[in-house]
């Protein structure tokens, strides 16, 4: 529900698995053990390694259950680029957002005369750099509109939890500023990052052998694998669309064989599209002269059902949407089935279907309401 950039889970993606587990399990602990939050809190002004720390692991809930949502949603760039790519990704922005931090914060006390001591806890920095390549590389398919003029996207949710993480706090800004900065950097290489800052191949080789056997997952057996990442969704879109074209076409073909069969005399058979007119006049009782004394209005008793006279144009509007016929104009196709058949299509029995038309005066829409009702 969060994205439609793939719904295969974490399948062939290790890295954003582990972060999941191990970080929020983490920051659960915390929150049960306060009395050893103090070692995660990320101060400018403390030792190097407190200063590692606290970029890890949320000790806030609120940035914890965010942050993972948006890790689960960027889990297609591992798909997309590699385990190893991914990793590189986010190790190359983690070290980088250090700098800016510092960077920031020292211009920040520069223009507002305010020392930045304690930012917000937790691996903020890299996360918010992912929305550099989603930002970039995902496409964007509008879902639905609001009030007509506000459009509704895939990646809409997923920038809203974004926005959400960052008005938790009141220094998340520059967390998120930093990360940002971080993730332009390496993903456009402008810097040459990426050949001092990336994981070892002997490294990926380790933790495939030792890490990815703990948090890997099974291929799901209700999808076949037929790409990664973003592309998962458009791929899952297509066959969504042969299928329509696919429905469509078999209804253009059923009503052109349909058509076929019926022998048109003109270019408008006016006797099956007005059937009663043929019968008009004939068979016709003759007519009584009109009683002068006042008596009672005879009883009308309901005419018979006709099957096999009585005929119901059912009209079809089919507009088709297909690359090949994009000019095409649209079709209209004609069907004519009587009124007992077209019940029985509606899924309501025979006798049921006659008794209705029979009560109704052969009336196809008081017996189908009739029908409805009871």
């Amino acid at each position: 529900m969060l994205t439609s950039t793939g719904s295969r889970g974490l399948y062939k993606a290790p890295v954003c698995k582990g972060l999941l587990l191990v970080l929020g399990g983490m920051t659960v602990m915390l929150t049960l053990l306060p009395q050893y939050q103090h070692l995660f809190v990320y101060n400018l002004q403390h030792q190097v390694w407190r200063l590692l720390c606290g970029r890890v692991v949320c000790l806030d809930l609120k940035d914890s259950f965010c942050s993972s949502l948006l890790i689960y949603n960027f889990r297609i760039f591992e798909r997309r680029f590699g385990t190893r790519k991914f990793a590189s990704f986010l190790l190359g922005t983690w070290c980088l957002s250090v700098l800016m931090d510092f960077l920031l914060a020292q211009a920040f006390q520069f223009l507002f005369d305010y020392e930045v001591e304690e930012l917000p806890a937790g691996l903020l920095a890299p996360v918010f750099s992912l929305f550099v390549p989603f930002y970039l590389s995902i496409p964007r398919m509008p879902v639905t509109q609001v009030l007509g003029h506000v459009h509704i996207t895939n990646k809409s949710l997923v920038y809203v939890v974004g926005l959400q993480l960052l008005t938790s706090s009141p220094f998340m800004w520059l967390i998120a500023l930093s990360g940002l900065i971080s993730g332009g950097l390496y993903y456009s290489d402008v810097l040459l990052l990426h050949r001092f800052l990336f994981v070892p191949a002997w490294l990926s080789r380790v933790g495939r052998v030792l890490v990815e056997p703990l948090f890997s997952s099974s291929q799901p057996s209700s999808e076949t694998p037929l790409g990664m990442g973003a592309t998962l969704d458009i791929q899952r879109q297509q066959r969504m669309d042969l299928l329509d074209q696919q429905l469509l076409l078999a209804q253009y073909h059923e009503a052109r064989s349909s058509t076929r069969q019926q022998p048109q005399a003109g270019l408008l058979q006016w006797t099956r599209l007005f059937p009663s007119l043929r019968l008009r006049g004939q068979n016709r009782p003759p007519v009584q002269p009109r009683p002068q004394a006042h008596t009672q209005p005879p009883q009308l008793e309901p005419s018979p059902v006709a099957e096999e006279q009585v005929v119901v144009p059912l009209c079809v509007y089919v507009h088709v949407h297909l690359k090949t016929f994009q000019n095409a104009p649209l079709m209209f196709f004609c069907f004519f089935v009587s009124q007992v058949a077209l019940l029985v299509e509606m899924g309501f029995s025979r006798i049921d279907a006659l008794e209705a038309l029979r009560a109704s005066n052969n009336d196809i829409n008081m017996a189908t309401n009739s029908l409805l009702q009871h």
